[in-house]
């Protein structure tokens, strides 16, 4: 099936650009609440489901054994700009567990954050590991390792090396996470390889929102992973900041909703979310893989719809529902909306 327009580029008064997509919006019983395109196709989440990623740290005691605070839970579920809060908290958490940055297996990268870029080679510096968007997430991955590693009584860095593999024990409870929390078995899923190195799922964005209702209420969870899930709420909730960074939509969504809304951008065109209060989890995903832009626009206006309350809100998300988009002079040239089938649902 086409999935239908969700998203317009204007400039000029024409439509500049059509932005197509699909979006899945169930309950905690996988019940349908909005479904807009083809939510049937499996679609490789990649960073958007970070925190259904780390509910092992949490439920596996590693997160109270290393004594990580709310800050770096919700680095773990990061996808960060590289900014020296984040770095420095991704270094603390593998301190706290005993390793290095020499431990993270995720990659170098320059900091996503212009700011964080210029500063570093301003200094002279080089991009590393704590810099890469991911480094919060693998420190996280560290973590499990080294309580894996003390209870097997084994060297932690020799126990973690290899970690992003797919049979490794750290990456065996991740993807056993991700599997109990979509109801989707990995095992028949198409699998490839994200930016990062870990390995990454295909999964129909009916399951992915499945996935994050049960995030967002712990129902369907094991004990541990409801126990991790409201964890994760929490410390992102207080944190927001560690999950993106400075002027990022996940970052500015969170720092006003606080638990009312969690979410996670994810490469690609690929968005999920949990809202809690009302027991729902959503995914979403634009068939031209614009993150940027298209999808920030759709959850923008499913949070407007589904969330929102008074004046306050309706001001935060204002500039997120209708993007004014303009040239390096700052001159305004045209602006993304929600498109007919988007724009009258949210009605």
């Amino acid at each position: 099936m086409s999935n239908p327009v969700l998203v317009l580029a204007e400039r000029g008064g024409a439509v500049e650009s059509f932005h197509r997509g699909a979006l899945a919006i169930v309950d905690t019983q996988g019940a349908v609440h909005t479904e807009l395109g083809d939510i049937d196709r499996p679609v490789f989440p990649r960073s958007a489901v970070k925190a259904l990623q780390a509910l092992p740290l949490l439920a596996s005691g590693a997160a109270e054994r290393f004594k990580l605070t709310d800050e770096q839970i919700a680095l773990a579920c990061a996808s960060h700009g590289g900014e020296p809060a984040h770095t420095a908290t991704a270094a603390a958490m593998l301190a706290q567990a005993g390793l290095d940055a020499g431990a993270l297996e995720c990659g170098a990268h320059w900091p996503g954050f212009e700011g964080a870029l210029r500063a570093l080679a301003r200094e002279g510096g080089e991009p590393g590991a704590l810099h890469n968007n991911c480094s919060g997430k693998h420190a996280g991955f560290v973590c499990l390792g080294c309580l894996m590693a003390a209870s097997a009584g084994q060297d932690p860095r020799a126990f973690v090396h290899g970690y992003v593999k797919p049979d490794h024990p750290v990456m065996r409870e991740v993807t056993a996470a991700l599997q109990a929390a979509t109801g989707f078995d990995l095992a028949e899923a198409p699998v490839g390889t994200d930016g990062c190195s870990i390995p990454t799922y295909a999964i129909p964005l009916r399951r992915l929102a499945l996935g994050f209702a049960r995030l967002a209420t712990g129902q369907g969870l094991s004990a541990g992973h409801a126990m991790a899930a409201q964890r994760i709420r929490q410390a992102v909730a207080c944190a927001p900041f560690m999950v993106a960074g400075t002027g990022r939509f996940d970052t500015r969504v969170m720092q006003h909703f606080g638990e009312r809304v969690f979410c996670k951008v994810g490469a690609e065109g690929v968005y999920c979310a949990a809202l809690p209060a009302l027991g729902l989890g959503l995914a979403l995903k634009m068939d031209d893989g614009n993150t940027a832009r298209a999808a920030e626009v759709v959850m923008a206006t499913v949070v407007d719809a589904l969330v929102a309350h008074g004046a306050a809100d309706a001001e935060a998300l204002a500039p997120l529902t209708r993007v004014v988009m303009k040239n390096w002079n700052g001159i305004e040239v045209g602006h993304l909306t929600a498109a007919e089938p988007l724009a009258a649902w949210a009605a």
